[in-house]
């Protein structure tokens, strides 16, 4: 065959000659593959619908307020678990502190239930001697 090549005395050959032998073998090659293309995605009829991808709803992770963690513990937490910038850490901050709850997080349900244990397993601040632990976070549907 004029499209593969010799290595001692194995023929090696190349992935285009390997598809056209393929497809001579198979009438089911699509035209596109063999000139290198990609498939088109299939056509959708008019008044069909489309295939819908298959999507989780995404949850609110919702942190709760409490007495005992400072500002800082709460910064530190929310750029430690959620990558959240100091300015929105602190934001989020002063709300829990005024509202009692704050969304620091809307995502697929098992990243939720992730960075839910991720704050209450953080441990306890550090700052207050009286403080007995991680602060407390909910999940729910954000719809």
């Amino acid at each position: 065959m004029d499209a593969s090549l010799r290595c001692r005395g194995l023929e090696i050959w190349s992935i285009a000659s390997i598809l056209a032998f393929v497809c001579h073998l198979s009438n089911d090659c699509i035209p596109e593959i063999r000139a290198g293309a990609a498939p088109a995605p299939p056509k959708v009829r008019p008044g069909e619908a489309r295939p819908q991808a298959n999507v989780e709803p995404p949850y609110h992770v919702i942190l709760l307020d409490d007495d005992e963690h400072t500002y800082a513990y709460v910064i530190e937490m929310l750029c430690t678990v959620f990558s959240h910038s100091l300015e929105t850490a602190f934001r989020m901050a002063k709300e829990v502190d005024a509202k009692g709850k704050v969304i620091v997080a809307t995502c697929h349900k098992e990243l939720a239930e992730l960075r839910k244990e991720q704050v209450e397993t953080f441990g306890a601040d550090p700052r207050v001697s009286e403080c007995r632990g991680s602060m407390s976070a909910i999940i729910e549907p954000a719809a």
